[in-house]
């Protein structure tokens, strides 16, 4: 597991509500969508319009690369280095498939 996307309206307020209520530390923050480490995890405030509320799971670049090949989707470059494909399992939730650059950690060690 990488994150969990939840949406909102308010990106800064929504921000502000999870670091003073729940100690969270903001790893990035933009007009449309917020990273956060809260406690162990992960989770992205996403903007509806911009970015699909979604579990993110964390895998290499060859499954990510069959994953997409088998989805019939083409791999998207992330704006963080990182890249991804959204796909939807049976029940219609949105899942990412998401891939760091080898050898990098990002977010892992704030």
């Amino acid at each position: 597991m990488d994150h969990v996307a939840v949406p909102c309206l308010d990106i800064a307020g929504n921000v502000a509500f999870y670091v003073q209520n729940f100690g969270a530390q903001v790893l990035y923050q933009d007009a449309t969508w917020a990273f956060l480490k809260v406690g162990q995890g992960k989770l992205a405030l996403v903007t509806p319009s911009q970015h699909p509320p979604h579990v993110a799971l964390r895998v290499d670049e060859e499954t990510l690369k069959i994953a997409a090949q088998k989805a019939g989707k083409t791999v998207d470059s992330h704006r963080d280095g990182t890249q991804g494909i959204y796909i939807e399992d049976l029940s219609g939730n949105v899942i990412e498939l998401i891939c760091y650059p080898p050898g990098e950690t990002l977010y892992e060690n704030r």
